[in-house]
């Protein structure tokens, strides 16, 4: 349940519109309800402003699809996140207005009141070649989802730096930038040096054997001479997503998150 829901449950019951025992009974899996297998956090809207996620991996197509029908239930969006296609086909199955990216492993299941994303701001998530746009796209997936206007710049990697920028003035534009680089990931400083929105980079696990799977990319951007870039964890579209999509709504002034 979000902020908003509860607010208008309460002025129902203010109103006489809804009955104390009926709203106690809309409340009744407030914080979580259990499911043996999960806990669901109904609370976390209201503590974070946004809905539990959920992470499908090491879950089964059967656990997902049940913790999806009772967030769905709850009244919240729902964004389940490395989804596989058994798991994808799944929620499809159960929710058929339900929307899958395949690229970036995600699946989308909106409220029917959910409003437009805000026009407010601009995030931006870039990746570095071709081959980080699946991390890139879960980021671009979760901000979007979050409510954030955003947009994805692809290959736009240090290899021809004239590709990212002709894309200047739209990086001044952001609010906040994602930055998706795999292989030695130097886009992220190259872009922290150019703009004065902070950036969220995302080492990917894309590379030759000297990359380690991600930790020569994670290394070079922890090490950033460039101020104002922060760094998630190897492959975490979704982390840098999140924090850009707050990021951008906070920038907005103190009753952006709100709306």
């Amino acid at each position: 349940m979000e902020a908003a829901q509860l607010r208008a449950l309460l002025d129902q019951v203010a109103a006489g519109a809804t009955s104390p025992e009926q709203a106690l009974e809309r409340l009744r899996n407030l914080p979580f309800e259990d499911l043996g297998f999960a806990r669901v956090d109904h609370h976390r809207a209201l503590r974070r402003g946004y809905p539990e996620t959920i992470f499908c991996e090491g879950k089964t197509p059967g656990q997902t699809v049940a913790i999806a029908e009772r967030l769905a239930a709850a009244g919240s969006l729902v964004l389940a996140t490395r989804a596989e296609p058994p798991t994808a086909h799944a929620l499809i199955e159960r929710f058929p207005e339900a929307e899958h990216d395949e690229q970036a492993r995600t699946v989308v299941i909106r409220r029917d009141d959910a409003s437009s994303p805000s026009s407010a701001g601009l995030v931006l998530v870039l990746s570095a070649g071709t081959s980080d746009v699946p991390v890139a796209r879960e980021a671009l997936v979760t901000a979007r989802t979050m409510g954030a206007h955003a947009e994805g710049i692809f290959d736009v990697g240090v290899a021809g730096i004239h590709r990212l920028l002709a894309c200047r003035e739209r990086l001044l534009e952001a609010r906040a930038i994602v930055v998706a680089a795999g292989m030695e990931g130097a886009l992220a400083s190259v872009v922290g040096g150019l703009v004065e929105a902070p950036v969220i980079a995302v080492p990917t696990s894309v590379g030759y054997g000297a990359s380690f799977g991600g930790l020569a990319a994670l290394l070079t951007m922890l090490n950033s001479c460039a101020p104002g870039v922060m760094v998630v964890n190897i492959d975490n579209g979704y982390g840098a997503g999140y924090a850009a999509a707050v990021i951008n709504a906070r920038s907005a002034g103190p009753d952006a998150s709100a709306e």
